[in-house]
């Protein structure tokens, strides 16, 4: 428990709370530090600014921090960068005490502040890119960062302090009394993690960000989680860089991976003569990849370097085994856009598993320009062949080519 409010800068305090026996974040992410929920309290001529809340169930002490620094009465503004309910749950108790503030959201962020609130009139304001907020010795500039890694995600920028709010953008689920980056200790593991399960499926919308980022000079960064970056924030802008590159093609030509699983020996049969049909193309390199023996980490460091992703499965008991699943299930950390896909393999009975592969890469907003390839038991040499045209095929499409699909 926190004995004094931090102090960031001249004005400007730290209000967030810790949570040092989380072990398990959103139900997908290892929390071995615990994590924190991070906000803000600055105070100006014309009035206190509150930026962003805390998780519902530690309100009581979010509104005790406020409490040693002003009255709720003297808050003007509640500002909002995401509101997802770590960030967002403590609102309605702020609201009923801090009535007269306005509160400033994305435009995106509206159903969403209606859902928490539970409230028809709320006195909020949309804001975006370009906007400012004069607080007479303080200037506020706003700026749209979708996607990260909400729709109606935002940052700010406190101009005479050179402060950016960032969101969820450069945190990490890491708690420390010691709060400061330079005082923590290495919390770089925890950094990459965050980055790796949140950030990692929205890379094109990082680069977007730095791009407006790096249009301010930015002594400090304050995340909604871990560590306050006040020591050196560049270094950790420039990791979100490096991390959220696009992938370059492999010698200068695009990769297509193949994921396969095969009983029997018949989808790895299909799997050589799709691999086969890519490797016409000179400007595609393909592998192949069982797994049955695939680890996870690799399968997410593969897909993230392919252009396109084809995924070979047999049916079993009416579905696609689980390893297929846990290929599919591991995309949620994968940016998806630009990228191809594609599905095939042998069968029993029904072989329905294909369909419901090519269902999921679908929403998971894949292009998938073939339909699945499917052989009853063991391919034959007309069927093999078909599997070397749809290598051919999805190849070219990777390419950039319109074909006439004759499969």
């Amino acid at each position: 428990m926190q004995t004094q409010i931090p102090k960031i800068a001249n004005d400007l305090y730290y209000i967030g709370v810790q949570d040092p026996k989380m072990r398990t974040f959103d139900i997908i992410m290892h929390t071995a530090n615990g994590t924190t929920y991070n906000a803000y309290l600055l105070k100006t001529k014309k009035g206190v600014v509150i930026f962003d809340t805390v998780k519902a169930e530690f309100s009581s002490t979010f509104l005790k921090n406020i409490q040693a620094l002003c009255s709720f009465d003297e808050i003007t503004h509640i500002i909002l960068h995401h509101l997802e309910p770590d960030h967002s749950g403590a609102l309605p108790a702020l609201h009923k005490l801090a009535k007269n503030a306005k509160i400033l959201i994305s435009p995106l962020a509206l159903p969403m502040l209606k859902a928490i609130t539970k409230a028809d009139e709320l006195p909020f304001e949309t804001v975006w890119t370009n906007k400012s907020l004069d607080l007479g010795d303080k200037t506020l500039h706003f700026l749209s960062t979708p996607n990260l890694h909400w729709p109606e995600t935002m940052s700010s920028y406190l101009q005479e302090d050179q402060i950016l709010f960032s969101g969820d953008v450069f945190g990490s689920h890491y708690c420390d009394e010691r709060l400061f980056n330079d005082k923590v200790g290495d919390f770089s593991y925890a950094f990459k993690y965050y980055f790796d399960h949140i950030m990692r499926p929205f890379k094109s919308d990082i680069q977007k960000a730095i791009n407006l980022y790096e249009k301010f000079q930015i002594k400090k960064i304050l995340p909604l989680h871990g560590p306050l970056l006040c020591k050196d924030p560049n270094q950790y802008i420039n990791m979100y860089k490096k991390w959220s590159m696009p992938a370059k093609p492999l010698h200068g030509k695009d990769v297509v991976s193949i994921f396969y699983l095969s009983s029997y020996g018949n989808t790895l049969a299909m799997a050589k003569a799709i691999c086969q049909g890519l490797l016409s193309n000179e400007s595609i390199v393909s592998n192949m990849y069982d797994l049955s023996a695939l680890d996870p980490l690799a399968m997410l460091s593969l897909m993230d370097e392919s252009k396109g992703i084809i995924i070979g499965s047999p049916t079993i008991n009416s579905d696609a085994p689980k390893p297929v699943w846990d290929l599919l299930s591991s995309m949620m950390f994968l940016e998806k856009r630009g990228r191809f896909g594609g599905c095939f393999g042998s069968y029993g009975w029904s072989g329905e598993g294909l369909e419901m592969v090519q269902n999921r890469l679908k929403t998971l907003k894949f292009r998938v320009p073939l339909e699945p390839l499917k052989a009853r038991l063991i391919p034959n040499q007309d069927e093999l062949k078909a599997c070397e045209d749809f290598g051919k095929s999805f190849g070219q499409i990777v390419g950039g080519k319109m074909v006439e699909i004759t499969l």
